[in-house]
């Protein structure tokens, strides 16, 4: 075993890395020291560096608003180069979300900070299966736009944990739970058996991070005196302003956490938006 880790200070450094190979690097190299260290320190000092304000990333892909990003058919290469592009880039900021949860909030539990130093691990192995994909097809990871939502939220949740537990892995990382079953059948249509079996890898492992979200959501709240449930719907009614799409993969919400009574609201307040 290892001697104490600063986690915190070092959870920064890979969060401000611009360099894909090297922030890739850091992360599995971080990731490793953190499983075998016997104590992680740095977790009481509520350090002013952590409320940095962006991350460190390439100079591609160029961002864009998501209403910019076009859908394309997946029948086509191109179509399927976009669709594996796009989950590339939210597995990338995938990576910073997880050493922000680090590094940002301080004096938690030693096993949040090893939790979300975990997922960090499986994200960047995600994005190495990804463009290594893209890389297959012809291309590689910048040279498509993508949008900045994944961070912005971040940056609207940097002062509350029990606000980022909730709407970054319990609201738009669970999207991903969502989503995924229908790419993968539209990638069956297409014939691309690869790309499923990557991202049936994902979607599996997602499932992990999204019930670390709500494992830590839960205690936040317990510590902090207030209802889980009622204030996951607070949050999304005032800072995800009442964001809820369907569909909804109920199994694996399930499986990550949720309760049957939040899956049954979020399906509610979805009916009720598509009715105005």
């Amino acid at each position: 075993m290892s001697a104490g880790l600063d986690i915190r200070v070092r959870a920064r450094a890979v969060l401000l890395d611009a360099h894909v190979e090297s922030k890739l690097a850091g992360s599995l190299e971080l990731g490793q020291e953190v499983e075998q260290a016997s104590r992680l320190l740095d977790l009481d000092c509520a350090d002013p560096a952590a409320a940095l304000i962006e991350p460190g990333r390439p100079g591609t892909p160029m961002l864009v608003p998501p209403r910019e990003l076009k859908q394309r058919k997946l029948s086509s290469a191109e179509g399927r180069i976009h669709l594996i592009h796009a989950v590339a880039h939210i597995e990338f900021n995938a990576i910073n979300l997880a050493w922000d949860a680090v590094q940002r909030f301080a004096g938690l539990p030693e096993q949040y900070y090893r939790d979300w130093a975990s997922v960090a691990v499986d994200e960047a192995r995600h994005f190495q299966m990804l463009r290594a994909r893209l890389i297959e097809l012809g291309s590689d990871y910048g040279q498509h736009p993508a949008h900045n939502g994944l961070w912005e939220m971040a940056l609207a949740t940097r002062h509350d944990p029990i606000a980022r537990m909730a709407l970054v892995p319990r609201l738009l990382e669970a999207r991903g739970l969502d989503v995924t079953p229908g790419m993968i059948e539209r990638l069956r249509a297409a014939g691309d058996h690869r790309s499923i079996e990557l991202l049936e890898v994902i979607l599996r492992e997602e499932v992990r991070h999204v019930a670390i979200g709500s494992h830590w959501f839960a205690w936040l709240c317990q510590g902090a005196g207030v209802d889980p449930e009622a204030r996951f719907r607070e949050l999304i009614a005032t800072t995800a302003r009442g964001r809820v799409i369907p569909p909804f993969n109920i199994e694996a919400r399930l499986a990550a956490g949720f309760s049957h009574a939040e899956v049954s609201w979020l399906s509610s307040q979805a009916e009720r938006l598509s009715a105005l």
